[in-house]
């Protein structure tokens, strides 16, 4: 006698081929996600949801829901809203646009290797669409293996653990648990370290070699690597790796070009450093005229390059003495980047397959 749970799987299995599909691995892309608008109430909603992560912000829970509730979702969503709508598009947010450039180019390419076993669908941690959702969906489907990527090169507690909190209580849930693989990091993947030198390479090429080259990674704060993240250390790997490519390049950049940073800090604790605006602001003065500034702890495009980059950190350089700045671009859906990530998921998805 089988199973009511035999009967259903069978069941799903006859549907598939009748709908001329056949999935057995759903390989899911994710990030950190953006506001479903660029105007204060969309804000209100995101950063709520952002700043509730217990993973994100590691304040005693009522102390901080006190002030999260009682001053920063009364202020922060009308200045953020502002800062969105200056790098909004008419497709929507840079990073959800791009993340979803980066899904249809990595399908088609595992489409080729794979042909209908496996799909690729992305999803955002916090915003639409979201891992719940997309995870449903290949419930529905019926896949025997997920493959989660995080789009974050360097594994960190804020960002790649809880994409792994939000895809776990999720399927908490489900009554038949599929395998899961989660890639936790990829800050050392040769493909992707070729990709970010690619990028450099043809930036001095067109402007020239700068005075010194500026890696800006995401800020963490201090405690998380005291109590154990390895973050920092990932990034370090990151930028060490990067010099190494450069130099069999002949670029003619030194060690002494590169400068490692941490942007986007908030609060008043203590984050990682040195501090990318304060170092910016310090290389002007010292008489370094040229900087060209890189973000390799982002995969795509978003309010933290476009806005913090591209032109605060701009205007910090300038006003400080400098004379050139440029940003250079995150890999996005470059085709080398493209090739990195389907290099990345090419181990796991040939046992699966």
């Amino acid at each position: 006698m089988k199973s009511r749970f035999s009967a259903k799987k069978n069941n799903s299995d006859k549907d598939k081929v009748k709908n001329n599909q056949v999935v057995k691995t759903g390989v899911l892309l994710t990030n950190l996600g953006s506001p479903s608008a660029p105007n204060k109430d969309a804000l209100r909603n995101y950063l709520r949801e952002f700043l509730s992560d217990p993973r994100v912000v590691e304040i005693p829970r009522i102390i901080w829901m006190i002030i999260l509730h009682g001053v920063i979702l009364r202020v922060r969503p009308k200045k953020s809203a502002k800062l969105y709508k200056s790098v909004w598009t008419e497709q929507g947010a840079p990073l959800l646009v791009i993340s979803q450039a980066q899904q249809a180019k990595v399908a088609a390419q595992l489409a080729q290797q794979y042909g209908d076993n496996v799909i690729v669908d992305v999803a955002m941690r916090y915003g639409e669409p979201s891992i719940p959702s997309v995870l449903q969906k290949f419930q529905q489907l019926g896949v025997d293996n997920i493959v989660v990527l995080p789009l974050y090169p360097q594994y960190a507690g804020p960002t790649t653990a809880s994409t792994f909190d939000a895809v776990s209580n999720e399927l908490q849930k489900w009554r038949y648990v599929p395998s899961l693989h989660f890639i936790n990091s990829y800050h050392n993947n040769s493909h992707y370290i070729k990709a970010l030198a690619n990028t450099v390479r043809e930036h001095l090429n067109k402007h020239g070699k700068p005075d010194k080259l500026v890696l800006s990674y995401h800020g963490m704060p201090e405690l998380f690597y005291q109590w154990g993240d390895p973050y920092y250390d990932f990034c370090q790997i990151t930028t060490d790796l990067l010099k190494i490519e450069l130099a069999t390049r002949s670029l003619g950049l030194s060690d002494d070009n590169f400068v490692m940073t941490f942007q986007s800090r908030f609060g008043k604790a203590k984050w990682l450093q040195p501090y990318t605006d304060e170092t910016l602001e310090s290389l002007a003065k010292e008489g370094h005229k040229h900087i060209a500034i890189i973000s390799p702890a982002f995969s795509a495009d978003c309010l933290e390059t476009l806005e913090e980059l591209e032109h605060e950190n701009r205007d910090v350089f300038m006003q400080a003495g400098g004379e050139q700045y440029h940003y250079i671009a995150a890999l996005n859906d470059r085709d080398d980047h493209i090739d990195a990530l389907v290099n990345i998921l090419t181990p796991t998805l040939d046992t699966l397959s």
